[in-house]
């Protein structure tokens, strides 16, 4: 139900005075401050906006994003930002006070017609200015759109509003989901920015949408017309548009290429820079002014960058992908197939893997993932429990009538056994409704059903309409129920449009091990099976990724890279470590004077670094603080995903204390969050950098509603957290925090009588 507001309504000492904008999830209204008699007669009424949630119970991720927007906008010193003044309770919600700046959206000053160069250069120079100066401080908008683009009609100044989901990391990872729930706007979203692009989001996202902003602007239309999400996405991550000057001839050609590199797939091909950006529309500015409007010139000259970013593509991985792709076409097609992607630690295997996300969109399919876990082998069936849950996620941010039709279908499978399948995974529940309770059974029996619902329960999913590919990772770390199942899923002959992909370390397992023996009765079954072997790359794919790096020729970049390859043999994770190791050592520096990157190559040759990643990396980690550190070593001992209660738990501390201590490991891309709950705790992170500065609401609704969740970027940075505490204080440690974690489930089931799903799933199988 949606929140009533009168126009005569005060909040917090102001009258609403007028209705700005009314939209979905919010409603933005025009207010004066009431008059204060302590102040001077004379004092001018103060004019501010007022932006509410319009639910009378607003969603979790409503809050969160109205306390981020004010968060990071409050502290922004640039004069083109709406300023907020404060975040005021109101109702179950906030109302979150801004500067009035007079002006409407470029949406309403447009009103769907294009706009001639001469009108929309100034407006495009001042937008490129704002993301100069945003992006020096290492904010991400995330969202640019003519909605959030304010213009003054009488000025032509701009505005840009709505940091909602901003963020403050360098980084961010976007895990698949539903696109109806992707943070963004779809048709202006970043290929990044809807998780099936295997790449990171970082400030270049923001040059994508600008890019699709100067579409509209000039064109008067979207670059993609598509009536469905998926469609799409697929439109973002796999099709170029029509250039501008196809649509409007009387645009100048090198504007058009502008708008191209601003819209590029890789991020990489990008506008690196927005000093690079507005040099290169001044240029066009003066080729529109000359008689000859298309003139050519060399975009870039100036897209100087001193960021270090190491580019996110596959190098020398051609092969892999394609034979990758291969399989889940096969399967696309109706096969049922296990793909097996084998090589050492770090070496890219989950990248490759990643790759198959961009054919799946075209396909309607879904792609879920599980990683076993080295400290939690003793939890059955925990990777696949941990990618059906992310399945349900998918499956309930669908449109009611799809959910009902997958609720069909799921009761249609189960019978009356749905509870079984619920046990293990809560999320089912919210499907397919209340379930009655079955009969119990003791021995094989309960395994022999257990395994027939499970197998019944993911063959729903794998359809002609829905291709399903699992991503199991680190099956050397499988327990025997996960490879009982793998094996029983692969014995469907009559099934189909699966398939299975399992990475695994091919040197921690000998011919004897549990994964081989069940791969070899796999294979004496008739099933297809493949394996796909990934071995260190060679001296020449190094090279070009460092030569991409620094954005200088192969021959210039040979030097380090002949020192790279003798130092991390050309595995992947080790090489990108040890380059920013480098960097963040001062060894690696960008001149601007010669604008080029510069590398101390004689200091690099005296390094006497360790050559074990796990001991390399826990000389990096060393160099956080010091209650990082600490903090990181409990994670490690809950596992390579952790939420934030539990590591509240065991570390005897608040969440916001926690989040404050893991705040740096975020910022080094040491750890990934897995959602945007982590907004909630970043004023928290800040401030625990700068004291004082800055202080984080307590918010219950808040901190009730939402698990924060985070993972480490490797398994190697979560050894070697592990391997940070001291031998002999390992078995008192797991102790403690098996200790803090039971009089705290006790408590808990006090309370509700709520039961872990790793309990279930025990009890179950």
């Amino acid at each position: 139900m949606n929140i009533a507001v009168n126009l005569t309504e005060t909040i917090s000492g102001y009258r609403l005075v007028e209705n700005l904008y009314d939209g979905s999830r919010t409603t933005v209204y025009r207010a004066i401050r009431q008059a204060d008699p302590t102040e001077p007669e004379d004092q001018q009424p103060l004019s501010v906006v007022i932006k509410l949630l319009k639910r009378q119970y607003p969603s979790f991720s409503e809050l969160v994003q109205f306390q981020n927007q004010y968060a990071i906008t409050r502290h922004l010193n640039i004069p083109n930002i709406i300023k907020s003044y404060s975040l005021e309770p109101y109702r179950n919600s906030y109302a979150l006070l801004m500067e009035d700046f007079g002006g409407i959206s470029l949406r309403q000053f447009t009103k769907g017609r294009s706009l001639p160069f001469e009108q929309f250069q100034p407006i495009a120079l001042q937008l490129v200015q704002i993301l100069h100066q945003l992006h020096h401080q290492r904010v991400i908008h995330k969202d640019i759109k003519p909605a959030n683009i304010l213009i003054h009609p009488e000025t032509q100044q701009i505005r840009l509003i709505d940091f909602s989901i901003a963020s403050l990391l360098p980084r961010e990872t976007q895990e698949i989901q539903n696109p109806n729930t992707l943070e963004g706007t779809l048709a202006y979203l970043s290929p990044e920015q809807t998780g099936r692009m295997n790449r990171g989001i970082d400030y270049r996202s923001d040059f994508y949408s600008l890019g699709v902003t100067f579409f509209e602007l000039l064109t008067g239309q979207l670059p993609f017309q598509a009536g469905e999400p998926r469609e799409l996405v697929h439109c973002h991550i796999a099709k170029q548009p029509l250039s501008i000057c196809d649509l409007n001839s009387e645009l100048p050609l090198m504007l058009g290429e502008i708008v191209r590199k601003l819209m590029a797939k890789n991020a990489e091909d990008r506008y690196q820079n927005a000093i690079g950006l507005q040099h290169d529309l001044i240029q066009c500015q003066k080729i529109g002014q000359s008689a000859n409007k298309h003139s050519w010139f060399e975009l870039g000259q100036r897209d100087l960058s001193d960021r270090f970013l190491i580019p996110e593509k596959l190098y020398g991985r051609e092969q892999a992908v394609a034979t990758l792709l291969d399989a889940f076409g096969r399967v696309a097609n109706g096969a049922i197939e296990l793909m097996l992607v084998a090589g050492f630690s770090g070496i890219g295997k989950t990248a490759v893997v990643n790759e198959v996300h961009k054919p799946i969109v075209r396909w309607n399919g879904y792609f879920i993932k599980g990683k076993f876990d080295q400290f939690n082998r003793n939890i059955p069936l925990s990777a696949f429990v941990q990618a059906l849950r992310d399945l349900m996620g998918q499956l309930l941010s669908e449109t009611d009538q799809q959910v009902a039709q997958w609720r069909d279908r799921i009761l249609s499978a189960l019978g009356e056994n749905a509870q079984i399948i619920i046990d293990v995974i809560p999320e089912l529940e919210q499907i397919v409704g209340k379930q009655p309770p079955v009969p119990d059974l003791t021995g094989s029996a309960a395994q022999n059903r257990f395994n027939l619902l499970f197998q019944k329960f993911v063959a729903v999913f794998a359809t002609s309409a829905h291709p399903l590919v699992v991503f199991l990772d680190d099956l050397q770390w499988a327990d025997s129920a996960s490879l009982n199942l793998i094996q029983m899923l692969m014995s469907q002959s009559e099934a189909g449009y699966l398939l299975l992909i399992g990475a695994y370390r091919d040197n921690e397992v000998s011919p004897t091990h549990p994964l081989m023996l069940t791969l070899e009765a796999i294979k004496k079954n008739s099933a297809t099976l493949n394996t796909l072997p990934l071995n260190a790359l060679h001296q020449n794919h190094i090279n070009h990724l460092i030569a991409d790096t620094f954005s200088c020729s192969t021959e210039l970049a040979l030097p380090l890279t002949e020192l790279v390859y003798q130092k991390a043999k050309g595995n992947p994770f080790f090489t990108t470590q040890f380059l920013k190791a480098l960097y963040e050592d001062g060894l690696i520096t960008f001149d601007w004077k010669s604008g080029f990157w510069q590398c101390d190559v004689a200091q690099v040759r005296l390094l006497s670094l360790t050559d074990d990643v796990v001991e390399f990396m826990a000389l990096q980690l060393q160099k956080l603080p010091a209650e990082t550190q600490n903090v990181l070593k409990l994670a490690a001992c809950i596992g390579a995903q952790f939420d934030l209660g539990t590591l509240a738990i065991v570390s005897e501390k608040s969440q916001a204390d926690v989040a404050a201590n893991l705040w740096k490991a975020l910022q080094e891309g040491l750890v990934l969050p897995q959602s945007e709950v982590y907004k909630f705790y970043q004023e928290s992170g800040v401030r625990s950098q700068n004291p004082g500065e800055l202080a984080i609401a307590s918010d219950s609704r808040i901190l009730n509603s939402g698990s924060c969740v985070y993972k480490f970027l490797h398994d190697r940075v979560q050894q070697a957290a592990y391997s940070l505490i001291e031998q002999g204080q390992k078995q008192s440690i797991h102790l403690l925090i098996g200790t803090l974690l039971l009089e705290n489930l006790l408590a808990t089931e006090r309370e509700d009588r709520w039961v872990h799903p790793s309990y279930a799933m025990s009890r179950n199988t």
